[in-house]
Formats: structure tokens, C-alpha cells, sequence
């Protein structure tokens, strides 16, 4: 897990969160409905990314975030989930 404080990138656009995780290869976790925003514009728009899991911060709880995340890890190769926004709960 690296977030986005630990990488340097806190406060920069949403665009350049998505292509450093793009570069490295990593999916974003995020409760920013900002970020699901920039998802679905990269999918209507073709730009590939390596993929967003959103969970509304009212919606789902921490722990059932964590219980989806794993089952997300254990289940998925990251080529599955490029290029989709996926919402938990699952």
C-alpha cells in the first residue's frame, strides 16, 4: 500500500494521482468523489488507467472496505482491473 501523502503527491491535480498509479502499476482506493469523477471521464474518454475502487464514506464501513479490498486482492490480477471503476460494497 503507498498513499498518496507517502508518495509526494498530496494536493496534486487528480490527473497526476491517476498517472503515477498508472506508472506503477497500482489501484486506487478512494472515498473522493472527485477521483470517481476522473475515473469515469478516463473511460469515456479511452485514457487508460490502472483502475479505481470507490466507496461512498457513508455508504460502507471501514471494516467492509478492508473485508471487498481483500477479497479484491486475493481474487484479481491488476490487468483485471485496468481501465475499471469498481464500488464497494461489493
Amino acid at each position: 500500500m503507498l498513499t498518496v501523502q507517502e508518495d509526494g503527491l498530496s494536493g496534486e491535480p487528480y490527473p497526476t494521482v491517476f498517472n503515477r498509479a498508472t506508472q506503477l502499476q497500482r489501484v486506487l482506493f478512494t472515498q473522493d468523489d472527485d477521483f470517481l469523477a476522473e475515473g469515469s471521464r478516463r473511460q469515456a474518454e479511452s485514457v487508460s488507467f490502472s483502475g479505481v475502487i470507490y466507496a461512498h464514506q457513508s455508504r460502507v464501513s471501514i471494516r467492509k472496505c478492508v473485508e471487498d479490498l481483500e477479497i479484491i486482492a486475493k481474487a484479481s490480477f491488476p490487468e483485471e482491473l485496468a481501465d475499471r471503476v469498481i464500488y464497494l460494497p461489493l
